[in-house]
Order: C-alpha cells, then structure tokens, then sequence
C-alpha cells in the first residue's frame, strides 16, 4: 500500500516486474491511495492525518501491518526473509506494507502497525521506495526457497 500517485513509467516496468516474480511465491497487490485533492490547502499535520484514515480505511483488522518509517528497525535482506517466514510460521494471512505519504506516517496510524521497517536512514523519492520494497521481497523471498538470486 502506497499513498501517492501512481507509478511513472520509469518506475512502472520494474515494479511490474518485481510485483510478477513475487507472485510466484505470495498473492501480492499494490493499493495506491490518491493523493487528496486540496493537500496543498493543508497543514502538514492535517494532511498526515486525512492520509492516515484513509490508510485506515484499507486495512482490515486481520491485516499485519509493516509501516516503513525513518525510525523503523533496519533489515538485511537475510533478515527481511526471516521476518517473513516468521509471520508465515505464525499463519499470518496477509503482510501489508504501507509507504506513508511526503511528510510520512500518521501516529495513529504508526501505533496500528505491527512492526515499523526502515529501508534506509537515506530518503528516497516515493516510487524508487516502491521498486526497492518490491525488489526486496522479491530477493527475501528467493532467499527463503535458497534460488541463486541473491547472490547471483
């Protein structure tokens, strides 16, 4: 789940692509959440806060929320695929991972993830976050089924 617009065709192939391999292993699925028409009426602080009920709104109770925040818990990529299968030990039916709009994360939101993940103290552009969230659980999972991607 991502909030912002959707992806520029520089971006698009790749996330495609990812998002296709991915499958292979997991249902996967991007919800992109529009961008609020008047968000340049609003204050940072107001606008955080629309974009967090609408998160709200996509997210079902069930749903294990991985928010990606800037204070999150970094992971190598060994470390992503043991998360993972740790949650599908657990019988986690659906991993979320939610790419916060400009200014980042509501707190309310933030206190209904399950665990927050940070890709990297660098910031990145919204969509690149995209390709490399998808490119990362792509490798996490080649990881967890010992394929050559990772190291190939």
């Amino acid at each position: 789940m991502s909030v912002g617009k959707n992806h520029e065709p520089y971006i698009k192939d790749g996330v495609e692509d990812f998002t296709r391999r991915i499958s292979k292993y997991y249902p996967v699925e991007w919800i992109i959440i529009s961008p609020l028409k008047n968000a340049s009426s609003l204050s940072e602080k107001d606008l955080k806060k629309k974009e967090g009920e609408s998160i709200l709104q996509n997210i079902s109770k069930d749903d294990y929320l991985i928010a990606l925040d800037e204070r999150g818990k970094e992971f190598s990529s060994e470390g992503l695929a043991q998360f993972i299968q740790s949650r599908a030990n657990e019988s986690t039916k659906n991993l979320l991972f939610l790419i916060g709009g400009a200014y980042g994360i509501d707190e309310i939101v933030l206190k209904r993830a399950q665990h927050k993940w940070s890709l990297s103290q660098l910031t990145f552009p919204h969509q690149m976050v995209r390709l490399i969230l998808a490119e990362q659980l792509y490798r996490a999972c080649s990881i967890l089924r010992n394929e050559k991607y990772h190291h190939s």
